[in-house]
């Protein structure tokens, strides 16, 4: 019974959903799916039923608001989906969406124990499970938002320096509560690298390493900085010990930034982060680009 009403308040088969969510998660199911999925006749009569009766009585209602409904309902399902996925499984631990949406945002979770209840989700937290800022159903924000302005800023030279002024204020403000830094690691350094051109100024005797995970990033911020700069082409892990003395965590960050905030890899971490996200000793960069840059050590 509560298939039958699932089926017609989503106006499809509620058990050819769940067989393709179990087949998601199993391999043999998986196979077993590919032969074709098997639907309750009850479910699949009341969607027909339903479908059916909507036409009848309400023609108009059906294609001007029902149907264009459930495609954009059909569309939020395959991005959820999408970005549950898009860089492996990835779990988001915003406290206002897993209140809201039953602790859908453990995702890694769900897949390391399918069968566990949604509220035990939450006590079930993987230490380093990939993790986003952002819903999945918002996830493409990350590039759209971020990716873009980048590369925006990298081809025009007004927008640099607007940047440039913005974050070497913010540095500034900052600098009197930093520690000697023998050597400096920025993070996500590639592209424009605006941090590593205000620090080489701001810290002159510092050693700066940029850490990027993209070769041709790094290959734009060499046109940028000079060879005393020392380049690292790989993925940086905060669980993994490093011998910085300041660390510099970009906005864009791919992570657990709460775990960055809790358990600072380094003596002292400057953080890139939302203007709302406030931690440790903080200033706003612009209130434009929703910027914040927190101290934490």
């Amino acid at each position: 019974m509560f298939s039958l009403y699932l089926s017609l308040l989503l106006g499809f088969p509620h058990s050819l959903w769940r067989a393709r969510h179990l087949a998601h998660h199993c391999a043999h199911e998986r196979r077993r799916a590919r032969s074709g999925l098997s639907v309750a006749p009850l479910d699949l009569v009341a969607v027909i039923a339903l479908w059916g009766a909507l036409l009848v009585f309400a023609p108009g209602f059906m294609l001007a608001v029902y149907l264009p409904g459930f495609v954009i309902g059909l569309g939020l399902c395959y991005l959820q989906g999408h970005y549950e996925h898009a860089r492996g499984t990835v779990s988001h631990y915003g406290s206002l969406y897993n209140f809201l949406m039953f602790n859908d945002g453990y995702h890694v979770e769900h897949h390391a124990r399918p069968g566990a209840h949604w509220r035990d989700l939450c006590r079930e937290r993987e230490g380093e499970a990939n993790a986003s800022r952002w819903p999945a159903v918002l996830r493409w924000f990350e590039c759209l938002n971020l990716c873009a302005l980048e590369r925006l800023v990298l081809h025009v030279p007004a927008l640099q320096r607007f940047v440039l002024e913005r974050h070497e204020r913010a540095l500034r403000s900052l600098a009197t509560r930093l520690p000697p830094a023998r050597r400096v690691g920025i993070v996500g350094g590639g592209l424009f690298p605006r941090t590593a051109l205000i620090l080489r100024q701001l810290l002159p005797h510092s050693r700066l390493v940029l850490i990027d995970m993209s070769a041709d990033n790094l290959a734009v911020a060499r046109r940028f900085l000079d060879s005393e700069v020392e380049f690292i082409n790989k993925r940086f892990e905060p669980a993994v010990e490093c011998d910085f003395d300041l660390l510099i965590i970009p906005l864009a960050f791919e992570g657990d930034r709460r775990a960055i905030y809790d358990r600072p890899p380094a003596s002292a971490v400057l953080v890139h982060d939302w203007i709302w996200r406030r931690r440790g000793a903080s200033v706003i960069v612009s209130w434009l680009l929703l910027k914040r840059l927190n101290l934490v050590t």
